[in-house]
């Protein structure tokens, strides 16, 4: 790193327009200063150089502000407010866009609540379903928004394959940190891997899905505002960086949540984000599926993390604050050997009449089968709303319902289904399945796969099924009492191999059925 003296003057400056402000702050990272005061905050680069990074001089630092600006207004437009110059007066005092020369540059932001930014609501407690759906629209907003670029997945690929190597040559300097045996075996598994998916990423690249993307979605760049979230300090010094896989982008967010032990919020968001995307064409049969890449992508995420940490803990004079660095640097770089170990998928059959909870179970039981983040969870109602354009709370015409249309629904679920088991991941497959055919169909998919297999029968009084479905709200299911009232009639013939569980208590209790079946059979196995 070289670093360039002659700021002092600017941050004096600052300082002091912070205090008459109020509430004044100051805030240092590697490449930037920010002064926080009143309702403002005012961020300036530092004048520093590094490999990725250079801000050495005042129009790098102008064109820096700009473009900070520019790229985040597509996420926080509310935040981000304008750059301006600090300028030399002819009285010889500095002033923010006076008439004088500038000297200096400033990314200006509508300061916000820091207490609400995500990485400190996740080690807090357990983020809420809310949250987390909003997290999955949030990012799928921002791809949807981010501009392509399908001539940059060539470079795309060559930046993970240079990441490897630096990964590796960072590992080695920290021995102590990072046990070389282990080094070698994330170096080598990360190779095979990029070798393995390295096609599939230049055709999503090809496809549109390489663009223009934040670049830095973890949890510390999240904050709420009216309980909304908003994607924040976006990467602007390098579009190299930023140009990435819009998956490769989501997992960081899903890489942060699960190494802060917020699992069951990272498979939500996972599972909603392409529940969302397939919606809006952005992740679909027109894209080839990116599911295969994910165990690298995330792993890729929590080596630079855990590289990073390494870095920052060598450098770091405060002995406590040196053991915390250390420490997430073990974190990450134990995740991301974690992630690319191998996993034999599982597909779990979740069937029953409407209101026996088949989702809130399938959603329940996701975090904890299969590799990480958890299973995909393909849910009939879902697709169907998904196939008519339908939003997920609007209900479906009669002829969505027809044997016919259902047997369409079924047949899509069953391909995304084989899909992702050849990939790898697990799945969950909820739909009510009250045909031996379709219970059948299932199992012949994960035998194909040489993916395991479990099926779970959920049943429960018809007097408490209705009274959950009335009582649903904001739900992609259109099932009433009547639908019930029909479904009572349905044979549905021998279960086999299903395991029958009383689905009439508590959501809880219903999860500890299923987790004990769940635990017998890895036993067997």
């Amino acid at each position: 790193m070289t670093e360039h003296t002659g700021q002092d003057e600017i941050f004096s400056f600052l300082t002091g327009l912070s205090r008459a402000a109020g509430n004044p702050r100051r805030i240092d990272t590697h490449a930037n200063t920010v002064f926080l005061g009143g309702d403002r905050a005012y961020k300036v680069k530092r004048a520093v150089k590094y490999p990725f990074l250079d801000y050495s001089t005042l129009a790098l630092r102008e064109e820096a502000c700009k473009r900070e600006i520019s790229y985040n207004c597509r996420n926080a437009p509310d935040i981000y407010l304008e750059a301006l110059p600090i300028t030399r007066e002819t009285s010889g005092d500095l002033a923010l866009s006076g008439k004088g020369e500038p000297v200096e540059w400033a990314v200006v932001m509508r300061r916000f609540d820091d207490s609400l930014q995500l990485d400190l609501l996740a080690s807090a407690a357990p983020l809420d379903l809310e949250i987390c759906d909003k997290l999955a629209r949030m990012m799928l907003g921002a791809h949807e928004a981010a501009p392509k670029h399908p001539d940059k997945a060539a470079s795309f690929l060559a930046e993970l394959e240079s990441y490897t190597r630096q990964n590796e040559a960072a590992f080695a300097e920290h021995p102590d940190l990072f046990p070389p045996s282990d080094a070698a075996r994330l170096t080598a598994l990360s190779h095979a891997w990029l070798e393995r998916t390295g096609d599939l990423i230049l055709k999503r690249g090809g496809a549109g899905l390489v663009r223009l993307c934040h670049g830095d979605a973890h949890t510390r760049n999240i904050v709420l505002i009216g309980n909304e979230p908003v994607l924040f300090d976006a990467i602007e010094f390098s579009d190299a960086i930023a140009t990435t896989d819009t998956l490769y982008d989501l997992a960081f967010l899903l890489m942060d949540l699960w190494t802060r032990d917020q699992k069951a919020a990272a498979n939500r968001v996972f599972n909603r984000y392409l529940d969302h995307a397939r919606a809006c064409r952005l992740e679909g049969p027109e894209h080839p599926d990116g599911l295969a890449t994910l165990p690298f992508y995330l792993s890729m995420r929590a080596a630079i993390r855990a590289k990073i940490a390494a870095s920052a803990a060598a450098n770091q004079q405060d002995e406590e604050m040196r053991m915390g660095q250390q420490a997430d640097a073990r974190l990450y770089f134990a995740h991301a050997l974690e992630f690319l170990e191998p996993s034999t998928p599982c597909l779990a059959g979740i069937g029953g009449f409407s209101g026996t909870g088949k989702s809130h179970l399938a959603y329940r039981l996701a975090p904890e089968i299969g590799r990480a983040p958890g299973a995909r969870v393909l849910r009939t109602d879902v697709e169907r709303k998904a196939r008519l354009g339908l939003k997920e709370t609007d209900k479906a015409p009669p002829e969505a319902y027809t044997q016919d249309a259902s047997d369409a629904v079924y047949k899509a679920l069953e391909e995304r289904a084989r899909t992702c088991l050849a990939g790898g991941h697990s799945v969950l497959f909820d739909a009510v399945l009250a045909k031996p055919a379709e219970r059948e169909k299932l199992q012949s998919i994960a035998a194909s796969c040489e993916a395991g297999f479990t099926g779970f029968w959920l049943e429960a009084d018809e007097s408490v099924l209705k009274q959950r479905v009335s009582g649903r709200v904001g739900d992609a299911s259109d099932a009433t009492a009547e639908v019930i009232d029909l479904q009572q009639s349905y044979d549905i013939g021998p279960l086999g191999v299903w395991v029958r569980i009383d689905a009439s208590g508590t959501r809880q209790e219903t999860a500890e059925q299923a987790r004990k079946h769940l635990l017998a059979a890895a036993d067997e196995s």
